[in-house]
């Protein structure tokens, strides 16, 4: 299976900390199809189905692309209520964590019913970091039983942390891992994950390639990992972008081309909100990294 370099991330689409309307996230994928983007993630925890219903509809009518959902938290029926898990959403379903075997195909069936879709590229176990063994012992076996019927295609794992997957590698046979933000400019923790991958001919997704903001911009401000970035991670955060200008090259730039130098690096998944923050990333991901700022940021780190 051929997965494309760049990808777009549904999290935002899902009102992932602030709402979108559904004709902003529309113009957003509709600007990502046009940017040559070819490869859409999406999982039922953003927004609680949200994401999911609206990159459906944005893709329905489509053909072409790699769409990847999750598994590992079902929607269940709930009291309407504002959600309490950083999506600016209300909602009458609440989230259950469930990484058994029935949960997993329930799971899949009903992103299927939101997606309006028959079948998925590639199906994600997501955040599994507090249910290991059962995710090991049935959400994995459920999906390779999904990948034998051709329900799937590909299954993997989507998680922000390296020893879980790197775990799953050596004891599965997983097509795909979802890495964010453990393979950036500012966090290399998850190299051992990337060169067991290479190693297995596991594909790898790095996504949250930002670290959740601070390397999203020239001048490095707000959040890393979701929290106040420290003092010592604006300095070096500000010592990359530094590094960058004097190669003509800005810091979401960098940020983006870094991880796609590792061999077990096959796309780059890139949460956007809107149209113009699609076309912004497509333009600097098309503009080339000169080697040498490659040197100058190993130094650094």
């Amino acid at each position: 299976m051929k997965f494309p370099d760049l990808g777009f991330g549904g999290a935002p689409i899902g009102n992932l900390f602030a709402a979108v309307s559904d004709e902003q996230a529309r113009a957003g994928v509709d600007a990502a199809w046009e940017a040559g983007v070819r490869l859409f993630d999406t999982a039922p925890h953003y927004g609680l189905g949200l994401s999911e219903r609206r990159l459906g509809a944005a893709l329905a009518g489509r053909e072409g692309y790699v769409l990847s959902t999750k598994v590992g938290r079902r929607l269940v029926p709930a009291a309407p209520a504002p959600d309490d898990e950083g999506f600016d959403v209300v909602a009458a379903e609440r989230r259950v964590w469930d990484f058994s075997r029935d949960g997993v195909r329930r799971s899949l069936e009903e992103s299927l019913v939101r997606l309006g879709l028959d079948s998925v590229d590639v199906a994600l176990i997501h955040d599994p970091d507090d249910h290991v063994e059962q995710a090991l012992s049935e959400a994995y076996p459920a999906l390779a039983e999904l990948r034998a019927e051709g329900v799937v295609k590909a299954i993997g794992l989507g998680m922000n942390q390296w020893q879980v997957p790197a775990r799953f590698v050596a004891e599965t046979d997983l097509d795909v891992v979802m890495l964010a933000g453990r393979y950036t400019l500012l966090d290399r923790s998850g190299l051992p994950l990337l060169d067991a991958c290479a190693a297995r001919g596991v594909k790898v997704l790095a996504a949250g390639v930002f670290n959740s903001g601070l390397l999203a911009t020239d001048e490095p401000t707000g959040t890393f990992d979701y929290q106040p970035a420290s003092a010592v991670l604006l300095e070096r955060a500000r010592a990359i972008a530094a590094a960058c200008r004097r190669h003509g090259v800005t810091l979401p730039q960098a940020a983006m081309a870094f991880p796609a130098r590792h061999p077990a690096v096959v796309t780059v998944v890139l949460g956007a909100r809107s149209a113009e923050e699609v076309r912004r990333n497509a333009e600097l991901w098309a503009r080339p990294v000169p080697e040498e700022l490659w040197a100058e940021l190993d130094e650094l780190v």
